[in-house]
């Protein structure tokens, strides 16, 4: 029976996700509905269909979107050939980009034009890495295991740089730079690590709770790199642990025979959904329900100039 769920800190929102919902808002606010939204603005469902109900409409690429209209781009970045599509249409553009990842961008840009070949650590398809790859195509490749590492050939003399996605598994990509290392003894690194603090936050915080659970449910959508390298990690840290959307996803039978459970949640998730969990614990007799530990994340990121007042 599950006496004890510990909720871990820091969790939820990160400053590029609130500044991405946040430019959504002030665009409705200030231009009408509707607005269109390049991709999903974060990966969350709930925040779509929230923002969904206000007027945004969400579209896969931008040639969805009617000529003149307002279109804001998602916190994941995009190709500049999404921008130059944009003009092309006379589209009212508004960067959504979360600032860490426009640094990847400007810093992968920065070593081609110094002449550096660029090997990006990152999930293929991930809407972050499609952007960050548009930026200098022909001059990036994409590492995403090991042998990935290990296959990567380049004539003598090639300079060669490396980037990373922002919300990538912090062992992980650590193992994959020292082997890039390895191989490549010249090879130059970001003068700051690409992994966004958030990501980086929030996995230190599992890491330091897996000791004092039996569970671990990370709130966050499929979708979401973030919130499944919180769940990869958890497993890895032998806590059986689950990703769930909301509390209507928990399966009881996971509980059996567990005593306590921890919570976190992913950096697009709003705490209205771990309040939900916890109320699901507290409708089944759970009354100790605290906060592991109490961390203060105070990154704020400023809107777009367009919107600012």
């Amino acid at each position: 029976m599950v006496r004890k769920v510990l909720l871990a800190s820091p969790r939820g929102f990160c400053a590029g996700v609130e500044r991405a919902i946040e430019t959504v808002e002030a665009a409705l606010e200030l231009y009408g509905a509707p607005v269109y939204v390049r991709k999903q603005i974060v990966h969350n469902i709930h925040v779509v269909r929230d923002l969904g109900e206000r007027g945004a409409i969400f579209v896969d690429d931008e040639s969805e979107v009617p000529r003149g209209a307002t279109m804001v781009l998602s916190a994941h970045g995009v190709a500049p050939s999404v921008l130059q599509n944009a003009a092309a249409a006379g589209l009212r553009t508004i960067d959504g980009t979360c600032p860490l990842v426009t640094k990847v961008h400007v810093q992968a840009r920065r070593y081609a034009s110094e002449g550096y070949f660029v090997i990006l650590i990152g999930h293929a398809h991930h809407d972050e890495v499609v952007g960050t790859m548009g930026e200098i195509p022909g001059s990036i490749a994409l590492v995403q295991t090991q042998e990935d590492v290990g296959a990567l050939s380049f004539q003598e003399g090639t300079k060669l740089a490396y980037v990373t996605q922002t919300t990538l598994s912090v062992d992980e990509t650590a193992d994959l730079i020292a082997a890039l290392r390895r191989r490549f003894p010249e090879i130059r690194a970001p003068q700051r690590e690409d992994i966004c603090y958030a990501t980086s936050n929030r996995q230190s915080a599992v890491k330091e709770m897996v000791g004092e659970i039996d569970l671990l449910l990370v709130i966050g959508s499929k979708n979401s790199s973030n919130s499944s390298r919180l769940v990869e990690l958890g497993n890895a840290s032998g806590v059986t642990s689950y990703l769930i959307d909301d509390h209507s996803e928990i399966d009881e039978a996971w509980l059996d025979g567990i005593s306590v459970v921890g919570i976190t949640s992913g950096a697009s998730v709003p705490e209205t959904l771990v309040r939900g969990v916890c109320e699901w614990f507290g409708a089944r007799g759970v009354t100790d329900i605290a906060a592991h530990r109490c961390v203060e994340e105070d990154v704020r990121f400023r809107l777009p100039s367009e919107l600012r007042c």
